[in-house]
């Protein structure tokens, strides 16, 4: 089986997804070939995805234009979105020849909508997967627009032309959509190591992929806290490390922390729930898949909100002992990405 992946680049969250489900469909079909698209970065596409693979850079979507990791730069988006498919027709055109060259026997895309759109007129299986898809975005923020109702019949329309949409859980209801099928959560599960801090207690601040800086320098020292910045950030506050620094992988660190500083992003909210990480998470700005992930991160996870001013401001301490004073609520399983190789598995081999 040759299966074409494409994931977004619009963050990590995608990745965090989709890698767990094909490092299971390598343990249940280890003869499955596996080309991957991306912008991401390719030692960090290697880090996660555990199989070898061809990697094909560049990606066949944008998602939204971002002025930082909160908060979409709408005008920017909107402008992205009409010229794209103002193209579209020579789009597909170039999906359908790279797909003729690949000759895949299945399309895996997180969330692409052109290598669905191509797959169906192929008429090759192809799958979609996500806790959130661009159509339902492009809706929500551009639907009264007039120029958005074709461009987001073009979405919706190569969604619904998929085998099934996979809907991971939490996830975006999509009513729209009638072949969702629902899978549990999926989330990398990783081990938990001492870090050497001789009692201190770390705090991984953890955005996403997407740049957004916070004025850590300005924040007051707490004691016995220690903050794990990534290396790019350049931090100079007395108590911040690099998170390179220990050479754990993303979800090996989130385990062996005492808490996460973040966003609502499905792979951080679901990898720090599944492997009992606590969440000090920020709002973002007018995002909607956000409302499902918080709400089940409270039922399953142990979590606080805090707001834009006190992380500005460094006043988090009475935060975190309240985040530390809950009690610990069992892991959640992460049977997602079993299910959802067990879909793609049955459904390629009746086109290999």
């Amino acid at each position: 089986m040759h299966l074409f992946v494409d994931i977004s680049g619009h963050g990590y969250g995608h990745l965090a997804i989709t890698a767990p489900i094909l490092n299971r469909l390598a343990d249940i079909t280890p003869d499955c070939t596996l080309t991957v698209r991306s912008r991401l970065p390719q030692d960090l596409l290697r880090e996660r995805i555990y199989p070898t693979f061809r990697h094909l850079p560049g990606g066949s979507d944008f998602g939204y234009l971002m002025h930082d990791a909160l908060r979409i730069d709408r005008r920017a988006s909107a402008a992205a979105y009409q010229q794209a498919h103002a193209d579209y027709p020579a789009r597909l055109a170039a999906e359908l020849a790279l797909l003729d060259e690949l000759r895949p026997d299945c399309i895996l895309s997180n969330i692409s909508d052109l290598p669905l759109a191509a797959a169906a007129q192929r008429g090759l299986p192809a799958y979609a997967l996500c806790s959130l898809n661009w159509a339902d975005l492009f809706d929500h923020f551009f639907g009264t627009a007039p120029w958005a109702a074709p461009i987001h019949q073009e979405l919706l329309s190569a969604y619904q032309s998929a085998r099934a949409f996979l809907r991971v859980t939490p996830g975006m209801a999509m009513p729209e959509l009638g072949n969702r099928v629902d899978l549990d959560p999926v989330a990398a599960l990783g081990q938990r190591h001492d870090l050497g801090l001789q009692g201190d207690r770390a705090i991984l601040v953890a955005l996403g992929g997407i740049a957004h800086r916070l004025p850590i320098e300005n924040w007051p020292r707490l004691p016995g806290i220690r903050w794990l910045v990534a290396e790019a950030w350049q931090c100079r506050h007395p108590d911040a490390l690099v998170s390179e620094s220990f050479g754990l992988s993303f979800t090996d660190l989130l385990c062996s922390v005492d808490a996460v500083l973040t966003k609502p992003g499905y792979g951080t909210f679901t990898e720090a729930a599944c492997n009992g990480t606590p969440v000090l998470y920020q709002r973002r700005d007018d995002w909607p898949e956000q409302d499902c992930l918080i709400d089940w991160l409270h039922q399953h996870g142990n979590c606080r909100e805090i707001t834009v001013d006190r992380i500005a401001q460094g006043k988090m301490a009475d935060d975190l002992s309240a985040l530390w004073a809950q009690a610990r609520r069992t892991p959640p399983a992460a049977n997602g990405a079993a299910q959802a190789a067990q879909l793609i598995t049955a459904g390629a081999s009746r086109n290999v």
